[in-house]
């Protein structure tokens, strides 16, 4: 059985003068949690605190796998970790499920904003769909207006701490469910208040995005930008898909390396890189699905190098057991990311969040540019 050594170590376990690399890996890995990091692919009802979900099922009557917020989480972790999208998926019954108040909204968002701030993320867009909060009777606008106070509580919160943050709402529209043209006009309705952006989510496989052609209208007609998850369980066709009815972004969008063979790009992927069409790529998710076997092969590495759009995103804290920093970190260790790839992807992530460019601009020259400065001052950094 062949042991595992850390840096620094012969792989017989004796010790050696750590490398120049060794050195400079964990001076980058000690300097992440204080980077500045943006994230565009963050699902609401996929970060809520175990606790959270605790203590909104006892006062909703939601019965859970346990009441005991260690294990609770560790349930959530081995559902996702199954290598099934459907599993992972499945998950999700006993999150938004007792998301059904607008009391428990307001406090999933408030502390959703205040996690994410805790670890360095300087802009997020959260998105949740309003139609699977409303079985208790609220309507999809109340659902919206308690997540974006909550929002705001959590940005003031989080502000007063010392730790600036920007949170904005996408309003998600499930394919498989009948609201969509509803969730499109809410979005439009509600842009001025902090929603920024329309997205389509929910199976991929037999419900591509033209079945919803009048919500894309809809959303494009009032320049309402939109992204659509695609390129996740399904390949090229349904990245095509996404890109006709007009989406702005792919969400996840990993299987556009499905058109890459070596480094010769296909029709589709050279548009894609060609125009670069950000891709919301959520690495560790991915890997948790079946979608790549480790995030050290995952396309993620690949697709950067041939220029493409790359933005790193968390997908769902909860059910992935991960943060914007377990991502930038399993990137350095496992498929040898440098600072400047993770500043390149925050960059990214920066030019093409749904905010108007005025604030995109500040945001990367303000915080961004000067964080990364500071941490490629440090010795040995990259």
């Amino acid at each position: 059985m062949t042991s595992q050594t850390e840096p620094g170590e012969s792989p017989e376990g004796s010790l050696r003068v750590p490398s120049a690399d060794d050195e400079r890996r964990r001076d980058l890995l000690a300097s992440i949690p204080s980077l500045p990091k943006v994230l565009l692919h963050d699902h609401l009802d996929g970060g809520v605190r175990p606790a959270t979900v605790v203590d909104l099922a006892a006062e909703t009557g939601h019965e859970l796998p346990t009441t005991d917020p260690d294990e609770l989480g560790a349930w959530f972790r081995t559902a996702a970790w199954s290598g099934s999208l459907e599993r992972y998926i499945d998950t999700f019954v006993h999150t938004a499920g007792v998301m059904q108040t607008v009391d428990g909204l307001r406090r999933v968002a408030r502390e959703a904003v205040l996690d994410l701030a805790a670890d360095g993320v300087v802009y997020a867009e959260s998105r949740f769909a309003p139609e699977l909060h409303t079985e208790r009777g609220l309507s999809l606008e109340q659902v919206v207006d308690a997540v974006l106070e909550g929002f705001d509580e959590g940005m003031r919160a989080a502000a007063a701490d010392g730790r600036g943050i920007v949170v904005r709402g996408l309003l998600t529209a499930m394919r498989q469910r009948d609201r969509w043209d509803e969730v499109a006009a809410l979005a439009v309705a509600l842009r001025d208040r902090g929603v920024v952006g329309f997205d389509l989510a929910g199976p991929e496989l037999g419900y591509p995005p033209d079945r919803h052609a009048k919500a894309f209208d809809l959303v494009r007609d009032a320049w309402l930008p939109a992204t659509v998850h695609a390129g996740e369980a399904d390949g090229l066709g349904s990245i095509a898909g996404a890109l006709h009815v007009g989406a702005c972004r792919l969400g996840h969008g990993m299987r556009i390396s499905d058109d890459i063979r070596g480094g010769e790009l296909g029709t589709l992927a050279h548009w894609v890189r060609d125009r670069q069409v950000p891709l919301e790529i959520c690495p560790t998710s991915n890997v948790h699905t079946g979608g790549a076997p480790s995030v050290a092969e995952h396309p993620i590495t690949h697709l950067l190098r041939l220029g493409f759009a790359v933005t790193v995103n968390t997908d769902n804290r909860l059910q992935s057991g991960t943060s914007m920093s377990a991502e930038f970190a399993a990137l350095v260790e496992q498929a040898g990311w440098t600072l400047a790839d993770l500043r390149q992807v925050t960059l990214t992530a920066a030019h093409h969040a749904f905010v108007h460019e005025d604030a995109r601009t500040a945001l990367i020259d303000e915080i961004i540019t000067p964080g990364y400065a500071r941490a490629g001052g440090g010795r040995h950094l990259a």
